[in-house]
């Protein structure tokens, strides 16, 4: 066993496009328990089995299943160049494939690897192994890459700019289609706009304004969520990021997934330019232009300008010019979708909708008075987001 051990970890030492696998905590503490192995002394392997097994808990207990989503979450030249339609030398193909079977079977070795044979008589950790063909689901991944990813496009469907650079929501919103009651006219529209930018043909930004917590933003991530098995992600972006427009389009320009460049509760005070860089992707600027990109943002305000009377006045020849150009911005979205605030009667059948999927059963003359009521001792007035509080209330109270 010592011998093939041993030779097990010449090849991983050789490995060059995986190389990034290596590097990851679990796998590296295999290997660092690998080179126990090898030794003969009992102490260092104890001690070398257990950090691997505590690393490996950390994230599950089937250490096959884990390589395996290592090596299909890693970004190399390989994946990149599959995503990208280059060609791949014969060398990097070859080198590839016999790398994932060398990976192949460091993810087969379990625990009777390093316990048979070994002077110690007490309790050691467990964890699983299983039989994956590593060639397969590889193949597999590239086959389909557009709906997949690859790196950390396949670790989440949704992503977020930190210090300048995209990174995956580690929890994302769960939100799901099916938990959104009301407004099914103005989903529709942005549900098929969406569509359109899955099925390769012409999207529209898309401005979703009206009152708040009336689900703009639910129904964005909503939409996400249902269609992220098509290879559709969220990158969400604050207005003081703005200017990283043009650098987030240059990353994902050639990639075959789909992205949504989300921001949330959009709003410009006047004067303000940041407005500049949006206002270049929506014109569709020969340096802000991606077919695989869409832009989608909420608003409480559909001229996205906050305004007072006292900013109208001043002597500024050229203020009436600025404000004409801040206040047409949101008409530069191709789809404006309308989130109004709504009636008794509305506000009430997405009360009802709501309790029953949580499994209260009231008369719907009883629940309608209370979710009135609700809504006016809250002083929030009716929305959806009032009706999810009002039911949540029922449930605390029940």
């Amino acid at each position: 066993m010592k011998q093939e051990l041993k030779k097990l970890s010449l090849a991983l030492g050789s490995v060059a496009v995986f190389r990034g696998v290596l590097e990851d905590p679990v796998i590296s503490g295999m290997r660092m328990l690998i080179a126990a192995a090898e030794g003969s002394e009992t102490s260092s392997i104890i001690g070398q089995y257990g950090r691997f097994v505590g690393t490996l808990y950390e994230q599950t207990v089937n250490f096959s299943e884990y390589v395996l989503k290592t090596v299909l979450e890693d970004e190399n030249i390989f994946i990149v160049r599959t995503a990208r339609g280059g060609d791949i030398d014969e060398y990097i193909l070859e080198a590839a494939e016999n790398e994932l079977l060398v990976l192949q079977e460091l993810s087969r070795l379990s625990p009777e690897t390093f316990t048979d044979g070994l002077d110690y008589s007490g309790f050691l950790p467990q964890w699983r192994v299983c039989s994956i063909d590593f060639l397969a689901e590889y193949k597999r991944r590239r086959a389909n890459i557009s709906q997949f990813g690859y790196g950390k496009w396949a670790q989440s469907s949704m992503f977020t700019l930190r210090d300048g650079r995209i990174v995956p929501l580690r929890y994302p919103d769960p939100q799901r289609l099916s938990e959104l009651y009301g407004y099914e006219r103005e989903r529709k529209a942005v549900v098929d706009n969406t569509l359109a930018l899955l099925d390769g043909k012409p999207a529209q930004n898309a401005l979703l304004y009206g009152d708040a917590g009336t689900g703009k933003s639910s129904t964005v991530k909503a939409i996400v969520n249902e269609y992220s098995d098509r290879g559709l992600r969220l990158i969400e972006i604050t207005k003081e990021q703005l200017r990283d427009i043009p650098r987030i389009i240059g990353e994902i320009s050639e990639n075959p997934l789909k992205f949504i460049l989300f921001i949330d509760d959009l709003s410009f005070a006047a004067g303000e330019d940041c407005f500049g860089a949006l206002k270049a992707v929506l014109e569709g600027s020969a340096s802000a232009r991606s077919s695989n990109m869409v832009i989608y943002a909420t608003s409480n305000r559909r001229h996205l300008v906050r305004e007072s009377f006292s900013e109208r006045e001043g002597d500024d020849i050229h203020r009436n010019d600025t404000m004409q150009e801040t206040l047409s911005l949101s008409a530069r979205f191709g789809l404006r979708v309308s989130f109004g605030r709504p009636d008794k009667k509305s506000y009430t059948a997405i009360a009802r909708e709501l309790a029953r999927s949580r499994g209260i059963e009231l008369p719907d003359s009883e629940l309608d008075l209370k979710a009135e009521q609700f809504a006016l001792s809250s002083g929030n007035g009716r929305s959806p987001r009032t009706a999810k509080q009002f039911v949540d209330t029922l449930i605390n109270n029940s």
